[in-house]
C-alpha cells in the first residue's frame, strides 16, 4: 500500500504546488498529449516484449497494491514445516515422510501451515527436493547446483515485467520531447499569429516534457522498482529452503538446520533466534502431542 500513499504524495505535491503558485489546470488539460506520450509508450512496450511478459506484468500490477506475503508469519510457519518434516525424517527414516511430499494437501503436517499452502511456488520447491533427497540417488553438491539453477530461473523471470518497466521509464521523457517538438512545429506554423496565440501553443507543447518526465519518474519509474523488489523477495524465501535443506543433508540436526535458513532472510523480516527456538520448540511439543 506504500506504492499508492507514494503515488498520492506526487500527484498532490506536484499539481498542489502548480495550483498554489497561481497556475490553472486547464492549462495542463491537453489529452492529445496524453494520448500520444501514452499511446506510444504503450506501443513501444508491446513491440519490444511478447505476449508472455504482457501477461506477467498483468498479474504483477494488482500484487504491488497489496501487502507482501513475505512476512515474518511465513517465514515462521515455512520453518516449522520444515523442522517437522526434517525432524521425521532424521527420526524414522525419509521414507516416512513420503506420504506427505506426494500429496501435501492431504498431508495434516502441511495442513497445519496454511500460508506455505497458500504459495504454490514455496510448496512445489519444497516438496520437489524432498522428493530428491528420498531418491537418494543426489549429491548434496548436485542439489545445490540444481537449486541454484532454479532460483536464478524464477528470479529472472520473475524480473522480467520491472525490466520492462523500467526501459518504459527510461523512454518516457523521450516521448515528452516528441510531444513538445511537434507542439513546437505546431507554433512555428503558426508564426503569423498574435503573440497570445503563439505563446499558448509553445505552453501546450511544454506540457507533453512536464508530462514525461512526471508519468517517468514519479509514476512508472517506482512500479517497477516495486515489482522487482517483490520479485527478490518471492526468490529470497527459496533461498530458505535451500539453506536448510543443505544443512540437513550435510548432518546437521533439524533445529539448527532451519537456523541456518534464518540467516539467509532479510533483517526486517527475519525472525530473532530466541524467537526461532522458541518457535521450535513449540512445534516439537505439538508433534508429540500428535503422537
Amino acid at each position: 500500500m506504500l506504492i499508492l500513499l507514494g503515488f498520492i504524495i506526487v500527484f498532490v505535491s506536484v499539481f498542489g504546488s502548480f495550483y498554489a503558485l497561481g497556475g490553472h489546470f486547464g492549462a495542463l488539460y491537453q489529452p492529445f498529449e496524453f494520448l500520444l506520450i501514452g499511446g506510444a509508450a504503450v506501443g513501444a512496450y508491446i513491440a519490444s516484449n511478447n505476449g508472455k511478459t504482457i501477461g506477467a506484468l498483468f498479474q504483477a500490477i494488482p500484487q504491488v497494491f497489496r501487502r507482501s506475503p513475505y512476512s515474518k508469519e511465513l517465514y515462521m510457519q515455512l520453518m516449522g514445516l520444515l523442522y517437522v518434516l526434517l525432524n521425521k525424517a532424521r527420526r524414522d527414516g525419509l521414507m516416512s515422510i513420503e506420504g506427505d511430499i506426494e500429496e501435501p494437501e492431504s498431508s495434516e503436517i502441511f495442513m497445519e501451515y496454511p500460508l506455505v499452502m497458500k504459495d504454490k511456488t514455496i510448496l512445489d520447491f519444497t516438496t520437489d527436493y524432498f522428493r530428491l533427497m528420498i531418491s537418494g540417488n543426489m549429491s548434496p553438491f548436485e542439489i545445490e547446483t540444481l537449486m541454484d539453477q532454479e532460483i536464478e530461473t524464477l528470479h529472472h523471470e520473475r524480473n522480467v515485467p520491472a525490466k520492462a518497466l523500467h526501459i518504459v521509464s527510461d523512454a518516457l521523457p523521450a516521448f515528452g520531447i516528441v510531444a513538445a517538438v511537434l507542439g513546437v512545429i505546431k507554433a512555428l506554423a503558426s508564426v503569423d499569429q498574435p503573440p497570445a496565440v503563439l505563446a499558448d501553443l509553445i505552453s501546450k507543447a511544454m506540457v507533453g516534457t512536464f508530462l514525461g518526465i512526471l508519468l517517468a519518474y514519479g509514476f512508472v519509474g517506482p512500479l517497477g522498482w516495486t515489482i522487482g523488489r517483490r520479485a527478490t523477495a518471492s526468490v529470497k524465501v527459496l533461498e530458505c529452503i535451500k539453506v536448510t535443506l543443505l544443512a540437513s543433508m550435510n548432518g546437521y540436526p533439524p533445529q539448527l538446520a532451519v537456523e541456518f535458513g534464518r540467516k539467509v532472510l532479510y533483517t526486517y523480516n527475519r525472525p530473532s533466534f530466541t524467537e526461532l527456538e522458541q518457535h521450535v520448540r513449540d512445534t516439537r511439543s505439538a508433534a508429540r502431542k500428535a503422537e
